[in-house]
């Protein structure tokens, strides 16, 4: 069911509602300059409450934000700027999976970006199952998920070693060479700090142990921005353009081993949490697009999803960790990048903005009717005014109703789905992601449960003609929606 609405300032300081009542919605469309088609949403719990601390609306989902991963053991091992928070994860698993440890639940995460939900299930003793297409962020994944695996005297002994390794003069041949066909606006480190990267490098290939060298290439790859001419803003741009100064020289060596130092604690706690499960759980990452996921699972294996797919706001996180993926020998040529490009979900705003008029893969009315919208606007600029970002879209749900078919098959009877999303605005149009998913779900035998608020004020990147970024052209204000999917 569709309503015309109109979302008034009033509701900066309190938690969206969307289910108006025909007489407000109509006497709200008399004020306003711009209107969107809503869905109704599925569910209006909205008002807090804490639980240990913690600020959670009454679904009882924590704030999904991952910025306080950045101080957990294993997950503060590599920064990202995307993903929900251990604790949201947690929240749901309580809700939705058997309080047994020793019933071998099956926990999926078809966009596991660096592990969140993989490691949280394998602490709760599930079996855990990610799919993750960026190899650096696969990489991530995977050391979590065997670092408990790992002795910590094994590691410090490699550590040592690491460190003797810097110490001495380079040997003849003791050197890699920088990724030949990667390129940055300045030099992305500088002449001094090269010379030791190259030569921690060199240490690093030359592992022959897989979960180590997997540990100090994830360590590397960690703090190699910080050591570098470059910095996250949060997205990667160069120190003189966030200005600051270039530097010649990084403590390169003292990074690489803090960094370890900091893995080899969480390694030792990492597996006195797993000693005391009945059983011990696995933990599996297959590095390919999650659409493909019937060619690695059964179907109807997975009791529960957990996942946060790519957002429709353009964030690039293939171009994001660029740097990681050529130094760490992932991709040798930019048309290595391009294909990670166009496999992501959803694409990128620069993978198909020059494509004719991309069409919606299903009928979808209110749908749409958005787009047209969109593509009406500036269309002077072509493929970078509103025709462009309406091809955006269409690829973005047509790759979501993919995402829904897919979801159908590999879930149990009665499993669930919970899928954190959040809305966009495109070209001052707001898109109701979380509303669309619902209604794309309903049709591959899936059941929208609720529709949780998890989160309010977050920051968009790459959101066009938005109060976020260039002024209050829009009274829209974006939030993030946990949807709750029950399989039929």
């Amino acid at each position: 069911m569709l309503r015309r609405i109109h979302v008034s300032n009033k509701t900066k300081k309190s938690v969206i509602r969307y289910r108006l009542t025909k007489r407000r919605a109509a006497s709200e469309l008399k004020e306003t300059s711009q209107t969107v088609l809503l869905p109704v949403r599925a569910a209006e719990q909205t008002s807090y409450s804490h639980h240990n601390g913690v600020a959670k609306l009454n679904g009882g989902f924590a704030d999904s934000a991952f910025a306080d991963n950045k101080q957990r053991p294993i997950h503060r091992w590599v920064p990202w700027i995307a993903g929900f928070s251990s604790e949201f994860v947690r929240d749901a698993f309580g809700r939705y999976l058997p309080n047994n440890r020793t019933q071998a639940a099956m926990v999926l995460d078809p966009f596991c970006g660096v592990g969140t939900t993989l490691i949280e299930a394998l602490r709760a003793g599930y079996n855990a199952v990610g799919f993750e297409i960026n190899p650096y962020a696969a990489l991530a994944a995977r050391a979590k998920c065997e670092a408990a695996a790992i002795s910590p005297l094994q590691l410090n002994h490699y550590i040592l070693k690491f460190e003797e390794h810097m110490q001495k003069s380079a040997a003849e041949g003791d050197s890699v060479s920088a990724p030949e066909h990667f390129r940055s606006r300045i030099p992305f480190f500088g002449p001094h700090a090269e010379v030791k990267v190259l030569k921690a490098l060199r240490f690093i290939n030359r592992l022959r142990v897989p979960p180590i060298r997997d540990l100090f290439s994830l360590a590397f790859g960690a703090v190699m921005v910080n050591v570098s001419n470059y910095s996250y803003e949060p997205s990667l741009s160069s120190r003189p353009a966030s200005g600051k100064p270039t530097q010649d020289d990084a403590p390169v060596t003292e990074s690489i081993v803090t960094k370890l130092l900091a893995m080899k604690s969480d390694v030792a706690w990492f597996r006195d949490e797993l000693q005391g499960l009945p059983r011990r759980p696995v933990g599996r990452v297959i590095p390919d697009n999650f659409l493909n996921a019937l060619h690695h699972l059964d179907p109807s294996s997975v009791d529960l999803i957990v996942t946060s797919p790519p957002y429709l706001n353009n964030y690039h996180y293939v171009r994001n960790t660029r740097p990681q993926l050529f130094w760490l020998g992932f991709v040798r040529k930019p048309s290595e990048l391009k294909r990670l490009e166009i496999e992501n979900f959803g694409k990128y705003w620069q993978t198909v903005r020059d494509l004719e008029n991309v069409p919606l893969d299903f009928e979808h009315a209110g749908l749409d009717r958005l787009l047209a919208q969109i593509r009406g606007i500036s269309v002077e600029r072509g493929s970078y005014g509103g025709p462009g970002w309406a091809n955006y879209a269409a690829s973005y749900f047509n790759d979501t109703n993919r995402f829904c078919r897919v979801v159908s098959q590999v879930l149990k009877k009665d499993g669930r789905a919970v899928i954190v999303v959040g809305n966009s605005i495109l070209q001052g149009v707001e898109i109701p992601v979380d509303n669309i998913l619902s209604d794309l779900a309903g049709r591959h035998g899936l059941t929208t449960e609720n529709i949780h608020i998890v989160r309010q004020k977050r920051v968009g990147a790459s959101i066009v003609s938005s109060s976020v970024r260039q002024g209050a052209k829009t009274t829209a204000k974006l939030y993030e929606s946990a949807v709750v999917l029950r399989r039929n």
